[in-house]
């Protein structure tokens, strides 16, 4: 790693690992915490509280709007060979691409005080032929040790690609996993054949205890072949970034757009996306096919579960977006079939 020192401001990326970005020198850290750009962003307790005192005026509509995401049973995806999307749920998806399979953010069971609300298409223990996991960022509803324990048991291969200081949580989940960091704008060179994969920047934080807030790095991917890009948000506000990615790496073929736990938007505006800046977003990226994702699987917020999906069919109808696909859980979105 290189540390560029000004102050208590240093940059920090993988020296061994190609950067895209002409003369960017590395993720701003301001006293060993990572910054949205140039700030270091902090969840403001006060705003916790105020939602934790506040009544939710969708509370009732809530209560009544019994959305879950259908699933459909089977774990026949992994056995196959085409190149495929499939939602796990959540953030969650098994993607194959050129022969390669990838398992973005695992969570497969119960978060801490977050029960699943919706299950998976098959035990975790099926999910095999998996050589990468994607991990964007350290949040608990995204980044969960049980279920990265669970994939490396049952597929010795995978190595995890992974932001910049993720390495001591993975090396505490198993100190056997392999797993390269890469900072945003960089090219991890583990995977092989012409599968590009890139860490590209987000707008979000990080927190998993008291002591270490912002001291691990967030962000999204691209996944690059020869005929297609792939690009899967994680966890990310609006923000400038999505127009650079697409300026950097061109049209965005799919696009796994996170949509929901975006009430009450004074809490949550600076770290998710509501259904309409996600279309901004995937409207920036150039984006032909919209999968949502981060909806229906937990309760994380205000809005009712469903209000996501309506919204993005609201705005399908009215011309706005024009690839939007919405699969059930563990249902095969088979790219070759995609416009």
């Amino acid at each position: 790693m290189t540390l560029q020192h000004n102050n208590r401001i240093r940059h920090i990326r993988n020296e061994r690992l190609e950067t895209i970005k002409k003369d960017y020198r590395g993720n701003k850290t301001i006293k060993g915490r990572f910054a949205n750009g140039e700030e270091v962003y902090y969840p403001a307790s006060i705003d916790v509280l105020r939602w934790q005192l506040s009544k939710n005026p969708q509370r009732l509509e809530k209560k009544r709007d019994n959305f879950v995401p259908p699933v459909h049973k089977g774990f026949e995806f992994v056995e196959s060979e085409k190149d495929m999307v499939v939602w796990l749920g959540h953030a969650t998806f098994f993607i194959r691409l050129g022969g390669v399979s990838f398992l973005t953010d695992p969570v497969l069971y119960d978060v801490p005080l977050l029960p699943r609300r919706a299950g998976l298409p098959c035990p975790p223990e099926h999910l095999r032929n998996i050589d990468f996991l994607l991990l964007s960022h350290g949040h608990r509803d995204h980044l969960d040790k049980k279920s990265i324990k669970t994939v490396f048991e049952h597929n010795p291969q995978l190595k995890a690609l992974a932001p910049l200081r993720a390495g001591d949580i993975l090396r505490g989940i198993n100190p056997h996993l392999p797993y390269q960091e890469a900072g945003w704008y960089q090219k991890y060179d583990l995977v092989p054949g012409e599968i590009e994969v890139y860490f590209m920047p987000a707008s979000h934080w990080y927190r998993r205890g008291l002591l270490d807030m912002n001291k691990m790095l967030w962000g999204s991917f691209v996944i690059k072949t020869p005929t297609l890009c792939l690009y899967f948000a994680g966890d990310s506000a609006m923000g400038q970034h999505f127009e650079e990615i697409e300026d950097l790496l061109g049209p965005m073929d799919v696009c796994l757009m996170p949509v929901g736990a975006y009430k009450p938007a004074f809490l949550m505006a600076k770290s998710h996306m509501n259904p309409h800046e996600a279309v901004k977003a995937y409207n920036l990226l150039r984006g032909g096919t919209f999968i949502p994702m981060h909806y229906g699987t937990f309760d994380l917020s205000d809005e009712p579960p469903g209000e996501p999906v309506r919204l993005l069919q609201q705005i399908a109808a009215g011309g706005m977006l024009q690839g939007l696909k919405i699969p059930a859980i563990g249902e095969p979105v088979l790219l070759q079939e995609l416009p």
